[in-house]
C-alpha cells in the first residue's frame, strides 16, 4: 500500500523521512476512516443559478447511481451557493478547506474558479472546474483539473466544418464579454485560415435583448452565414428576431457554439431555432444506451428536467473524482489526486473522454449538430462527429 502512495508523490519518492510520515498517514487513514468531504462552489441563486443548478443535479445523480462510499470512505457532499459572485466563492473556498478540510472542490463559471485559484494553489487542494469554458483556468493552478470544455475546442471545430461545408463570408455576432470574445477570436483566427472571410466582428452588449439593430448590421455586411455567441437565456430571442427580419430567407446560415440551443432551454424555444447548426460536446439526444439511461434518470431525479452539458461535466467530475480516489487508496493529498487524475479516460454519457495529463484539460469529442423535431421535442441532432480534441489555445502554445 505505501507503494502506491508514494507514486503519486514524486518528489518525496527518496526521502526516508518523508516515507515515515506517509506510512503514519496511511495507518491513520485505515484506522480512523474518517468522511472525504467534496465541496461543490456553484451558483444556486442569482444570473448563473440554472447553471449551477444543473451542476449540482449531475454531482447528486453520480453519488445515487454509485453510492457513498470510496476506497472504504463515506463520501460527503457539501454544496454552497457563491449567488454568482466570485468573492463569495473565494470566502466559501476558505471556510469548506480550513473549516469543513475538503478533500476536493468542484468549481463553477470562469470569474468564480479564477476567484479562488491562489487560495486552492496555497492549500493544495485538488480542484474539478465542471463549468468554466475558458482555456487560460486550467493555467492558473496546478490542481485545477477540467472535466466541462473550451469556448476555443467548440470555435475551432465550427469554424473548420463551415469552410468545408461551404461556408465563404462569415459576419460574427458576440456578446461583449471574456467568453464571447473567445469563442470570436478563434472562430475568426481558423476560419480564415481555412480560406474564408470575416467581414465584420459585432460586438453587443452583454445586457442587450434586442438584436435587431445588430442583426440588420450583420446582415448589411452580405455575409452567407452568421455565427453567434450570446448567453445561453438569449439564444431564442436572436433566433427569433432572425427569422422576423427575414434574415432566414435569405439564405443566410444561422451557427453557433452549443451553449445558444442548451438542451434546458431548447424544449421551451420556438421552431425559429429547426436548423440552427451549432458545435458541441453533449446533447440529450447523444444516441449511446449509456446516454440513454443518463437522460430518463436525470428527468426522473429532477421532475421531467432535460439535462444539458452542465449536469454531463459535474456528472463525470464525480466520476474523475471518485476514479481518483479509488487509485490513492483513499488518500486525499491534493498532489496525489491530481496526479491520479492525469491521463484518466473514460467512456461518458458524452462519448469517450479524457484528461491531457500535460494541461489537466479534457480531451472530447466535439459534435456539429442540427436542431431539428424529434418526437415533438426540439433536439440537438448530431450529424457529424470530432473525436479527441484537445483545447487549441495550449496546443498553440506549445
Amino acid at each position: 500500500m505505501l507503494k502506491k502512495f508514494l507514486s503519486h508523490i514524486p518528489a518525496v519518492a527518496t526521502s526516508a523521512s518523508a516515507i515515515m510520515l506517509v506510512a503514519v498517514h496511511v495507518a491513520a487513514q485505515t484506522a480512523v476512516r474518517e468522511p472525504i468531504k467534496i465541496g461543490l462552489v456553484m451558483p444556486l441563486t442569482g444570473v448563473l443559478a440554472a447553471v449551477g443548478k444543473q451542476a449540482v443535479a449531475g454531482a447528486r445523480l453520480y453519488m445515487a447511481q454509485h453510492g457513498d462510499t470510496v476506497a472504504g470512505s463515506k463520501i460527503e457532499l457539501i454544496v454552497r451557493d457563491d449567488g454568482s459572485a466570485p468573492d463569495v466563492s473565494k470566502r466559501i473556498a476558505q471556510e469548506l478547506i480550513v473549516s469543513e478540510k475538503v478533500a476536493v472542490i468542484g468549481g463553477g463559471a470562469t470569474p468564480n474558479v479564477l476567484a479562488i485559484a491562489p487560495l486552492i494553489s496555497e492549500s493544495k487542494t485538488a480542484t474539478v472546474v465542471m463549468v468554466s469554458g475558458t482555456s487560460i483556468v486550467t493555467e492558473k493552478s496546478p490542481y485545477f483539473v477540467r472535466t466541462s470544455w473550451t469556448h476555443a475546442q467548440q470555435a475551432s471545430v465550427l469554424a473548420n466544418w463551415a469552410a468545408k461545408s461551404g461556408s465563404k463570408r462569415v459576419t460574427i455576432v458576440a456578446s461583449d464579454w471574456a467568453p464571447g470574445a473567445e469563442a470570436s477570436g478563434i472562430f475568426s483566427e481558423t476560419f480564415r485560415k481555412a480560406g474564408g472571410e470575416i467581414p465584420e466582428t459585432i460586438k453587443v452588449p452583454l445586457a442587450n435583448t434586442d438584436f435587431s439593430p445588430f442583426l440588420q448590421r450583420a446582415r448589411d455586411s452580405a455575409p452567407d452565414t452568421l455565427f453567434v455567441f450570446v448567453p445561453v437565456n438569449q439564444a431564442a430571442a436572436l433566433a427569433k428576431q432572425f427569422v422576423e427580419r427575414g434574415l432566414d430567407k435569405t439564405g443566410i446560415r444561422l451557427i453557433g457554439p452549443g451553449d445558444i440551443t442548451d438542451d434546458q432551454d431548447l424544449s421551451e424555444m420556438s421552431d425559429a431555432m429547426i436548423g440552427t447548426v451549432t458545435s458541441g460536446f453533449y446533447s440529450a439526444f447523444h444516441s449511446s444506451t449509456l446516454n440513454k439511461d443518463y437522460v430518463a434518470a436525470f428527468r426522473k431525479a429532477n421532475a421531467g428536467k432535460r439535462p444539458n452539458f452542465i449536469s454531463v461535466s459535474a456528472y463525470d467530475g464525480m466520476h474523475l473524482i471518485y476514479e481518483a480516489l479509488k487509485k490513492t487508496g483513499g488518500y486525499t493529498d491534493g498532489d496525489a489526486l491530481v496526479g491520479a487524475m492525469k491521463g484518466m479516460a473514460w467512456e461518458s454519457p458524452r462519448g469517450p473522454i479524457s484528461i491531457d495529463p500535460e494541461t489537466r484539460d479534457i480531451v472530447q469529442t466535439i459534435y456539429i449538430r442540427k436542431v431539428e423535431r424529434v418526437d415533438g421535442e426540439l433536439a440537438n441532432v448530431e450529424v457529424e462527429a470530432f473525436p479527441d480534441v484537445k483545447d487549441p489555445v495550449k496546443a498553440a502554445g506549445k
